[in-house]
């Protein structure tokens, strides 16, 4: 009788093929390389916008799936659905740049892609015109707000706008024109790279030419008319910037305010007591990829808040209207809080606390001596910094001129604790923090 043990056998699965993501031009196939003919050559399955897919020839003999409306939410299902076979998805120029590229990366993982790029129409674009790349700046409209040019408006500035269409153009033009821009030279690039290219020109203010090729990139050589004078992207705008109704944290304070609460990139914001969403929008201008979120219970204001994110060129401010901290509960986890109003509503100082992940950052202004005192309570429990903000402001007296002082501001920052349950500090929980914070003040 055979005794000796049981050898247990583990069966590797091979890993799955490689998705192949190969940029295309306006060349189409004679534009590609000896490595990108083969991958498409030998696909099983090609996906792609319909335009990509009908540059093939015949000779790629794989199943042509173009992609789906909405196509994130359907990518791993698609990609599930062609589990074992050779894929290829073909896209604009690199793959990489505002492309399909990155998409893939997230929700398949960069280790299953194999990225056969081609020359973005960005790089064609500058060889064009002469303009070296590193100097110039890209704007997306592709599924983006015309409003995001706003940002961007500066004299003497490069930009590079792709656009969403036909009709693209002739929107930027008017778009300058209202800004103050209108001196500004543009010119579009249609089809770059293949045989149908061609560029039109014109000042943005006398734009003359109708909507072209939608495949197009618009150059702006910008340039204000007389006496225009763009908003500078340091904190502390001009009050005069925003429309408001009073609710506004003034210039002098909001600047310190931004100071406080130090924008980095890609960091999120919640702006609690939204009033004008002043520091939500400026938090935004620091950086184009930052965030913010801002929150305010009044519809009036809220709406108000969307519209000055608009002008000063962050239309992608999100808005929530409600009542923190309720109107808190599911938001995405924020690096830094700002609370402008409602100090005193019950549960509001506790729920943005316990929602900060270790390192976040929370500043609260008030010029009232009963939220003066919540936020001494803080620093005695938390730490941080307890400062008073004054201003004063020349204005006439009689003959002479004399300081008008404004209402002094408290303010309170701090950083929550690394060790998440610092002295006083609640355990980060980004799923149930506030819902326990409201809990515990009920």
């Amino acid at each position: 009788m055979d005794r000796s043990p049981t050898r247990e056998v583990t069966i590797v699965s091979p890993p799955p093929p490689p998705v192949t993501v190969i940029g295309i031009g306006a060349d189409g196939w004679d534009g590609l390389g000896p490595a990108a003919r083969e991958a498409l050559r030998t696909a099983e399955v090609v996906i792609g916008g319909h335009r990509h897919l009908g540059l093939l020839p015949p000779e790629c003999h794989g199943e042509r799936v173009p992609w789906p409306s909405p196509l994130r939410p359907a990518v791993p299902g698609l990609f599930a659905a062609h589990t074992g076979r050779r894929v290829s998805v073909l896209a604009s120029g690199d793959p990489m740049y505002f492309g399909i590229g990155r998409t893939l990366a997230e929700l398949l993982g960069a280790e299953r892609l194999r990225v056969l790029p081609h020359p973005s129409s960005v790089s064609l674009a500058c060889a064009r015109l002469g303009w070296a790349l590193e100097e110039t700046e890209v704007i997306s409209l592709v599924g983006r707000p015309l409003a995001t040019l706003n940002r961007e408006l500066y004299a003497g500035r490069r930009l590079l706008v792709l656009s969403a269409g036909a009709e693209t153009p002739a929107e930027v033009a008017g778009l300058l024109g209202d800004r103050g821009f209108g001196p500004s030279r543009m010119r579009v690039l249609e089809q770059l790279g293949s045989a149908e290219e061609r560029c039109v020109e014109g000042a943005a203010e006398e734009w003359p030419h109708p909507p072209g090729d939608p495949l197009n990139v618009i150059a702006v050589d910008c340039a204000p008319a007389d006496g225009v004078r763009p908003l500078s992207l340091a904190p502390g705008l001009p009050d005069t910037a925003y429309d408001h109704d009073g609710q506004l944290t003034k210039r002098q304070v909001r600047a310190a305010t931004l100071a406080a609460l130090a924008p980095a990139p890609g960091e999120l914001l919640w702006d609690v007591g939204g009033g004008s969403g002043s520091i939500a929008v400026e938090w935004m201008r620091a950086h184009r990829t930052c965030r913010a979120v801002s929150v305010e219970r009044d519809p009036v204001r809220a709406e108000r808040i969307g519209r000055n994110a608009a002008a000063l060129g962050v239309p992608g401010l999100t808005v929530v209207t409600g009542a923190a901290p309720d109107a808190l509960a599911g938001l995405p986890t924020p690096d830094a809080v700002f609370i402008g109003g409602g100090l005193t509503a019950p549960g509001v100082l506790e729920a943005c606390w316990a929602a900060l992940p270790p390192g976040g950052r929370i500043v609260a202004n008030t010029v009232t001596l009963e939220s003066e005192a919540l936020l001494a309570d803080r620093y005695r429990r938390h730490g941080g910094d307890l400062v008073r903000l004054a201003v004063s402001h020349a204005t006439p007296v009689g003959a002479f001129t004399g300081w008008r002082q404004a209402m002094p501001v408290t303010q309170w920052s701090a950083t929550k604790p690394l060790d998440s349950r610092g002295p006083g500090g609640y355990a980060a929980d980004p799923a149930g923090s506030v819902e326990a914070a409201q809990g515990e003040t009920r």
